[in-house]
């Protein structure tokens, strides 16, 4: 298959199942209400060493919220329900909670698999914490220095998320491999129910599992480094000197392909050899994105 020039790999993209969540974030303006979702989606690239992935989804519009005031939609991954909800309480406790003038809502209030982050921070209220049910849905007010804190007590949470879907950009040079990048990033912003969790959306150091030193589950994937092509076997084909990669977390199969398929799309550029994809041979994760099917529209 050849898009605008662009060889796409006879290949697949080789992702896993994850727990995922959304939360809205809103505050007295769009600045507020970013700035708390910044630091929530803080260190939250990959499991791996962050505990969980987590990123912004959207801008909310204000008529969309709870409450009626700009927003922001997070989504936060992890491998399993009992980190997901540790997760939840350590950073909108940290992070939210902290940040003048925001709320922090359920995104998922329509799933039946509940996380209690908020009644768990509505002890930071000191027993001067007050609830209201609203259209069947509990919030906590919880006091604080500027006014009060409102949050759900529960969130939705999402037991067939998917974590890992991938591509990889195979570059004659960093800068035009950089710009197909930037062009692909652009491409699957706002999409919904997926997030880029690498900064940028743009991962460098994509990894393979496990490594030469003791200890080590996972080091750099030296096949599709192109300085060491030399002494290494090498993935990477004549011409190619440059390697970036678009990782993708979602709440379902067809989001994280919708995106993928826009992703690589506005990816197809002068500059660009071929696109690929990370995979263990489809041993380890269930989930396949096979990137010519996904690119014929299937």
């Amino acid at each position: 298959m050849d898009i605008r020039g662009v060889f796409i790999e006879d290949t697949f993209a080789e992702a896993f199942g994850m727990r995922g969540t959304r939360l809205i974030i809103t505050a007295c303006n769009e600045r507020w209400a970013r700035e708390a979702a910044l630091k929530l989606t803080g260190f939250a690239t990959s499991v791996i060493a962050c505990k969980c992935e987590a990123a912004i989804e959207r801008e909310v519009p204000a008529a969309e919220t709870p409450d009626g005031r700009p927003g922001i939609a997070v989504l936060l991954f992890t491998m399993d329900s009992d980190s997901l909800g540790k997760r939840l309480v350590e950073r909108i406790g940290q992070t939210v909670l902290t940040c003048p003038t925001t709320a922090c809502f359920d995104g998922l209030p329509e799933l039946p698999d509940r996380l209690g982050a908020g009644k768990a921070i509505r002890v930071f209220g000191d027993r001067f914490q007050i609830s209201k049910v609203i259209g069947g849905q509990r919030y906590w007010r919880i006091p604080v220095m500027e006014g009060e804190f409102l949050l759900s007590e529960t969130f939705g949470m999402q037991k067939k998320g998917i974590g890992g879907g991938n591509f990889l950009l195979l570059g004659e040079s960093a800068d035009a491999t950089l710009e197909a990048a930037e062009a692909a990033v652009a491409a699957i912003a706002g999409t919904p129910n997926v997030i880029l969790p690498f900064p940028g959306g743009i991962v460098r150091s994509g990894s393979k599992v496990g490594a030469s030193y003791k200890g080590m589950i996972a080091s750099t994937n030296d096949a599709y480094c192109p300085t060491v092509r030399p002494i290494a076997k090498s993935a990477l084909p004549d011409g190619v000197n440059s390697v970036l990669e678009i990782v993708l977390d979602g709440l379902d199969f067809e989001s994280i392909s919708r995106a993928m398929r826009a992703g690589i799309t506005a990816a197809c550029r002068p500059g660009i050899r071929a696109i690929s994809a990370g995979n263990y041979g489809g041993k380890l994760g269930p989930h396949h994105f096979h990137l010519r099917t996904i690119m014929e529209g299937a």
